[in-house]
């Protein structure tokens, strides 16, 4: 299969705003190296996570081309590369996805079945990766656990709900205005409340107040640092917070005296922790590939945005005016 020399990339030369983002028109397109894909991304993932890389939040070598998450089309194989072959649809995990092009670990590659579009798969593959492992092993949801969930209507927050629900717990979500509580609402969630509402500004009492006073099981909190001590006050003695991500700022320092009354337990996690082996890859993958099919995992799209607008596209983001996952045409 024919392959150009340059591309079409984004790339970060330092860190700051939106404005860092440049699009660069003669990029070189990279080589596979051993056990490595060269893959033609047909769309890509934009994911908060980017923005931490963008500002330095996470520091990471400068320059850099951003995104995790990529799905395309298999175009060239590196040395001792097996399993794959040129023409496979896959989808990846890796970096470099604000590009035509990126050259991907095979072991963080899958192939993508049939009946199972790459916009679905987009919409879903890190976020869903998360949020089944977040649910599986971080804090193993139960039937009948109480769950706030924080930003229940963003990328990772609309797959949540959906798999919390199918696990059987009862959830609590939280979102800013009218339209997100709706959607929140028509997939499940028990209570939905809208943080922006002067109601729902005090929503830690909403949440005992659903409880019974009793408090939730578990928080999941990708917000940071606005929900952080609303959170530590809404979950039960003896419950779990498991905070992945900080939207709204990172989380100050804390004593960890804090925690001793409820003897609360408190989790950092990362996909990618859970991700390491081919075997922990592919059961996330095939668990996720499989709602999909079986359409028990509905996807939305905020919206699919050339390559030209990733600034746009991270305003959006950091401005909490996306509903569902927005994507990258590169």
């Amino acid at each position: 299969m024919s392959v150009p020399s340059t591309m079409k990339a984004v790339v970060v030369e330092q860190t700051g705003g939106p404005e860092v983002l440049q699009l660069n028109s003669s990029y070189s397109v990279p080589i596979a190296q051993t056990g490595q894909l060269l893959v033609r991304n047909k769309i890509s993932g934009v994911n908060y996570i980017d923005t931490y890389f963008r500002t330095g939040l996470y520091p990471s070598a400068k320059p850099e081309v951003l995104g995790r998450e990529g799905a395309g089309i298999v175009v060239a194989l590196g040395p001792n590369t097996s399993g794959f072959q040129v023409g496979d649809r896959v989808s990846w995990l890796g970096t470099g996805g604000y590009a035509e092009y990126t050259a991907v670990s095979a072991a963080k590659a899958a192939k993508i079945p049939d009946g199972v579009s790459d916009e679905d798969v987009m919409a879903s593959f890190l976020s869903g990766m998360t949020v089944l492992s977040f649910a599986k092993e971080t804090y193993a949801v139960q039937k009948g656990d109480w769950v706030l969930l924080h930003a229940a209507a963003g990328g990772a927050g609309f797959l949540m709900t959906q798999i919390l629900k199918a696990m059987g717990a009862k959830v609590i979500g939280t979102a800013g205005g009218a339209e997100k509580c709706a959607l929140v609402k028509s997939l499940g969630a028990d209570v939905v409340i809208d943080y922006r509402s002067e109601e729902g500004k005090d929503w830690v009492n909403k949440v005992k107040e659903a409880t019974g006073g009793r408090g939730v099981d578990v928080v999941y909190d990708s917000v940071g640092k606005d929900t952080w001590e609303g959170s530590l006050e809404a979950v039960k003695r003896k419950g779990t917070i498991v905070w992945f991500g900080n939207a709204s700022g990172p989380v100050p320092p804390i004593h960890l005296a804090k925690l001793s009354p409820k003897c609360i337990k408190v989790a950092r996690p990362t996909l990618f922790g859970y991700i390491e082996t081919r075997e922990e890859f592919e059961y996330y993958t095939d668990e996720l590939f499989s709602m999909l099919k079986s359409g028990q995992l509905k996807t939305k799209i905020h919206k699919i945005y050339p390559l030209e607008d990733i600034a746009e596209v991270h305003n959006d983001l950091e401005g909490r005016r996306t509903m569902g996952k927005a994507l990258l045409r590169p």
